[in-house]
């Protein structure tokens, strides 16, 4: 058939031979010729039939498949297939929409040309072991206009092709209203801890400045009253003495309450003595020994991320008080390039995937929030437990240009 185009074209340059009704004839044959090649090259057709002297004959096109080619076209995700040089075998106009470059200007090229020089490099093995299995991964494709797109591509192997080499198939889904839904879900829920912290504080003040002063007032009462009793009393007297005693214990119980609501000692001495004061408190009421090792900050950190550090030791030490049946627990506050908080425990650990799994549930909040915390700060959060061999918590927050510490540490 190119043959034949190659001839049409020929007799097209010499139309000055000819009449013009067979010049408009060959014309008309010229054009259907190429509008039969670009079908062929971009798949819109099944089969060719050809007309012969005796009879026509039907040429079925290797690998046509009329119903999936349809399906794949109506999907609103890109489809590919690659070779195993990265060339672009087919691609739907989905992706050419995503990428927004003409079809014709993405078939054929490689597709290295969407990908930055990083997302090339993780996406290199994950090609390779295409062959075996598939995999997926998140990226930002570079589009036609310049601008980056975040998209998810699902890597999955095909069958052998034409030539004897495995060609690979890509799923990309463009990611953008998926990224900017959850940027806004993150958004609100910082927003949410924002107004809880605010709460936290006014009901931690009001604790400490009604709550608990009404409750010295009436320890002094009660001891007032247990002193002008005397031994004759008896009973009343002991009665007295008990009652004065259990109002010391509940002016104890609110005044921690109020401090584990907001700390004044995070505002005022910041994250170290903090740390340091909930280790100590945690230690003498349970009895589980506590290991504090802290780097020395020269400067305060930005308030959210001593806030989420220290909220994080207390979900943490919270957790092994309920749950860990720890002896022992060991704290470290590092510092490098991010800040680095590590809380291991000697407790019984427990699955991770397992306590993902039921976070509808009843489980696995502690765990959510603690790494929600880590994110509203910028940070990561890991966390690595095997059941009988204790729990490592981890935390990485990146430092502020201006945050320089010392790295000596200090018990």
């Amino acid at each position: 058939m190119k043959q034949t185009l190659k001839r049409l074209k020929t007799e097209k340059l010499k139309f000055q031979r000819v009449s013009v009704p067979a010049f408009q004839l060959l014309t008309t044959r010229l054009a259907d010729a190429e509008e039969t090649l670009r079908a062929i090259r971009t798949g819109e057709v099944d089969t060719v039939m050809v007309a012969g002297k005796e009879d026509s004959q039907v040429f079925t096109l290797e690998g046509a498949d009329h119903a999936y080619r349809v399906l794949i076209e109506s999907m609103n995700e890109g489809a590919l297939t690659l070779t195993a040089d990265k060339v672009i075998l087919y691609a739907n106009q989905s992706f050419a929409r995503m990428v927004k470059c003409p079809l014709e200007q993405v078939m054929g090229s490689s597709f290295r040309r969407f990908l930055s020089a990083e997302d090339r490099a993780t996406l290199q093995p994950l090609l390779k072991r295409a062959g075996k299995s598939g995999s997926k991964i998140q990226v930002f494709l570079h589009v036609g206009d310049g601008s980056k797109m975040p998209a998810q591509i699902s890597i999955r192997p095909l069958a052998m092709n034409g030539f004897n080499r495995a060609t690979i198939g890509l799923v990309v889904t463009d990611m953008t209203e998926a990224r900017r839904t959850e940027e806004q879900l993150r958004a609100l829920t910082h927003r949410v801890v924002q107004v809880q912290e605010a709460e936290r504080g006014r009901v931690a003040l009001e604790l400490h400045d009604n709550i608990t002063q009404l409750l010295c007032a009436i320890l002094v009462r009660s001891q007032t009253l247990a002193d002008k009793l005397s031994a004759r009393d008896g009973s009343a007297k002991r009665e007295a003495i008990k009652l004065r005693k259990m109002l010391g214990q509940t002016a104890e119980e609110v005044e921690r309450i109020s401090r584990n609501l907001r700390p004044s000692v995070l505002d005022q001495l910041g994250l170290v003595a903090a740390l340091r004061a909930t280790s100590t408190e945690f230690a003498e009421r349970t009895g589980v020994s506590v290991k504090l090792a802290c780097a020395q900050l020269t400067v305060r950190l930005p308030a959210d991320t001593e806030l989420a550090l220290y909220r994080i030791l207390q979900e943490a030490l919270g957790n092994v008080e309920k749950h860990a049946r720890a002896r022992h627990v060991t704290v470290r506050l590092r510092l490098r390039t991010c800040v680095q908080l590590a809380i291991n425990d000697d407790g019984i650990g427990f699955d991770p995937e397992h306590r993902a799994a039921r976070r509808k549930g009843k489980g696995g909040l502690g765990l959510l929030s603690m790494r929600e915390r880590a994110t509203y700060a910028g940070g990561a959060f890991t966390v690595k437990s095997i059941r009988g061999a204790g729990t490592e918590i981890e935390v990485r927050i990146p430092l502020p240009p201006r945050a320089t510490a010392s790295s000596a540490e200090r018990g």
